[in-house]
């Protein structure tokens, strides 16, 4: 059997108990109902070991900011209560560098047993040595699924039916991912066993809504990989490509969560709009969400959805492109009816205005307002609109002149649809290991934390600016969050729960009080 391991929930706390980060308690776990049907389909026997499961808490360490000690440690089941040979071999996968001391405590008490561990995920292939350093045997380089079986065959001393590819063993051997990629239309339809396992709440980034009406909620990748090259993204160094599942693959795929009793789905695409790119794409557009619809199975795009991709330039970077709406895409996208349809929509606005160069997909300032005015027009009931803050050349000049602009839009948008639930989640830059962003603000000796579980978190600035402080920088994120319909002062709920944006928000409100 193998122990397919999900991390318990990451905290960072202050000195009061205040929570300083989003908690993922309550979202469906995507990657591990991707691994677990494709290691099911090469004859393994998974088992999904999920460690945010439980209540209880652990701390592992300190870090200070704002000349204020945080406390980092984490919530679910202890890690020192799994038996690391419980199981013939472990996985280990994780995405997020803010969890990385997390993976790396976890791989290092596997690694106490004899049992061989298989590390996957971006954090993990951005950063490989530290992961062998911690005990895995191996680290997955190919995010496409196909490095899987040959790994777990070699490591479990089994025949091997395929050569060993995009993986580095802990002795440092190096092996090129496969030139056969999957695609996610190579996924098996995982079992209803699976998808049960693997749902989640519903849930959106900066305030709760009715979970009843929409819980529990299934998931669906639709795609890997990108066209674009943004400075922030790992993902052209994944080695991909673009691929995406048919419109009959993407309904049986729905179909399945439905019969498994999901009554939503959350899609962690962003780049769903990518097919547009080819002939044939808008209509696998159309009939994927009406097909949906047809369900009656209610999505929300928690990743975003690249804007420009639904004008009716279809995403073209030319300067002549057409870049207004395409309102049969921006209704099928993003259109609710009350009953079925887009019922959340995380907007990846990055930088809508000073700061758009670091990312090819955005729209220019007009256009990207027209298209926030369409999208409201469909009746998406629910949008955050995401921004980042902390670029290098961000001074209170530029600031000032994006919370003006944002601040007009979002009037101009609730007086389309005055019942809008309106959120703005304010960012900073968290440089991701290994992409231009993070060798530019190495380059110029911004960065003033080395530890994950602060630059990895967005909610805390991490790095200076050539004309301002991290601590300006955090001081301007959060005049920013202000500019939200949704900022109303939560309480903070117990810790073994859900901790959404709306509650991160109001911890720090609490929090910057103690440094004024």
């Amino acid at each position: 059997m193998l122990g397919l391991l999900e991390l318990p929930d990451f905290r960072l706390l202050d000195s009061t108990g205040n929570r300083l980060n989003i908690s993922q308690i309550g979202l469906p776990l995507i990657s591990k109902q991707i691994l677990l049907s494709q290691l099911q389909s090469g004859g393994f026997d998974p088992q999904l070991v999920n460690l945010k499961l439980g209540n209880d808490s652990e701390e592992f360490g300190v870090v200070e900011w704002r000349g204020m000690n945080l406390s980092k440690g984490y919530v679910g089941t202890k890690i020192s209560t799994l038996d690391p040979n419980s199981y013939d071999a472990w996985g280990v996968t994780n995405n997020f560098s803010e969890y990385r001391e997390l993976a790396l405590l976890a791989i290092a008490h596997l690694a106490r047993g004899n049992s061989p561990i298989v590390v996957g995920g971006s954090d993990a292939l951005a950063v490989p040595s530290l992961y062998l350093e911690a005990g895995a045997t191996a680290v997955v380089q190919d995010k496409s699924g196909a490095a899987n079986w040959a790994i777990f065959d070699h490591v479990l001393g089994r025949e091997p039916r395929e050569k060993l590819t995009g993986v580095i063993k802990a002795d440092g051997t190096k092996y090129p991912k496969s030139t056969n990629v999957l695609s996610p239309e190579d996924w098996p339809i995982p079992s209803l066993e699976v998808i049960k396992q693997c749902f989640g709440q519903y849930h959106c980034w900066t305030v709760p809504i009715n979970n009843e009406d929409f819980s529990p909620v299934g998931s669906i990748l639709f795609d890997i990989g990108c066209d674009r090259t943004c400075d922030f993204c790992q993902t052209p160094t994944y080695g991909t490509g673009y691929k995406r599942m048919t419109p009959k693959t993407a309904l049986v795929w729905a179909a399945a969560l439905k019969e498994a009793g999901a009554r939503s789905i959350i899609s962690g695409s962003d780049q769903f709009l990518g097919r547009v790119l080819f002939p044939e794409g808008k209509q696998e557009v159309l009939d994927i969400l009406n097909g949906l619809r047809e369900l009656e199975m209610p999505i929300s795009w928690l990743n975003g959805i690249e804007l420009r991709k639904a004008t009716r330039g279809g995403g073209n970077n030319k300067y002549d492109a057409d870049l207004t709406p395409d309102e049969e895409i921006v209704e099928a996208v993003w259109g609710w009816d009350g009953k079925v349809g887009c019922i959340h929509a995380y907007i990846p606005a990055e930088r809508p205005i000073v700061g758009r160069e670091s990312y090819k997909k955005l729209l220019p300032w007009n256009h990207h307002c027209e298209m926030m005015k369409a999208i409201v027009r469909s009746g998406v009931p629910n949008i955050d609109y995401g921004v980042i803050i902390g670029f290098p050349d961000d001074n209170n000049e530029s600031l000032l002149y994006l919370e003006e602009a944002v601040s007009e839009l979002f009037q101009e948008l609730k007086t389309i649809n005055p019942k809008l639930i309106l959120g703005c989640g304010v960012m900073c830059i968290a440089p991701l290991p290994g992409t231009p962003q993070d060798y530019s603000i190495r380059e110029k000796n911004l960065l003033r934390f080395e530890d994950p579980a602060i630059f990895g978190n967005v909610i805390m600035s991490s790095s200076d600016t050539l004309h301002l402080s991290y601590e300006e920088v955090a001081d301007w994120q959060r005049r920013l969050w202000n500019l939200s319909s949704k900022s109303t002062v939560i309480s903070a709920e117990p810790l073994t729960k859900s901790v959404s944006f709306s509650k991160v928000l109001a911890n720090f409100g609490k929090f910057f009080k103690q440094l004024l």
